[in-house]
């Protein structure tokens, strides 16, 4: 069985997902690690060197190369459902779970996890970047709710 969970940025996809590999004692794999492990940078600099079509085929390649995969439960980039047709070849091969996080939660993730904030969102004031998030997840919606089980 192949689990994928899908979620914006910071809804807690690796957390849970670790969590449910450890209980199943299956692998864990997130999608962004991974394509920096290939990649051997970490994504602020692909997008700045190479740009973000270049990224979304790098994801697009990475998520193919684990979808094969059994006994794994996979945490996406918040943007991988929404290219290509990334959530329909998801939830031909896996169980997909959407993580439905409440905008304000994920905004205060973001701002507490200083070592690993975006400079993006380090550019934005609070209410700016609940904005931000609202009107991206305004965009990502139709994807997200493509997914098998949302769990809120």
């Amino acid at each position: 069985m192949l689990i994928v969970l899908v979620g914006m940025p910071a809804s807690g996809k690796s957390t849970l997902g670790q969590e449910i590999a450890r209980k199943l004692n299956f692998k864990f794999i997130d999608l962004d690690h991974l394509i920096c492990a290939r990649e051997q940078c970490d994504i602020p600099e692909i997008f700045r060197t190479q740009g973000e079509s270049y990224f979304r085929q790098a994801e697009r390649n990475a998520l193919i190369s684990v979808l094969s995969l059994t006994d794994l439960v996979l945490a996406t980039g918040g943007g991988t459902p929404c290219f290509f047709d990334n959530m329909d070849l998801i939830n031909q091969s896996a169980l997909s779970l959407f993580l439905e996080t409440p905008i304000a939660t994920i905004a205060e993730r973001i701002r507490a996890d200083r070592d690993n904030i975006r400079p993006l969102y380090a550019q934005k004031s609070h209410q700016e970047l609940i904005d931000y998030l609202d009107e991206l997840y305004k965009k990502r919606q139709f994807f997200y709710q493509k997914a098998h089980l949302t769990l809120k």
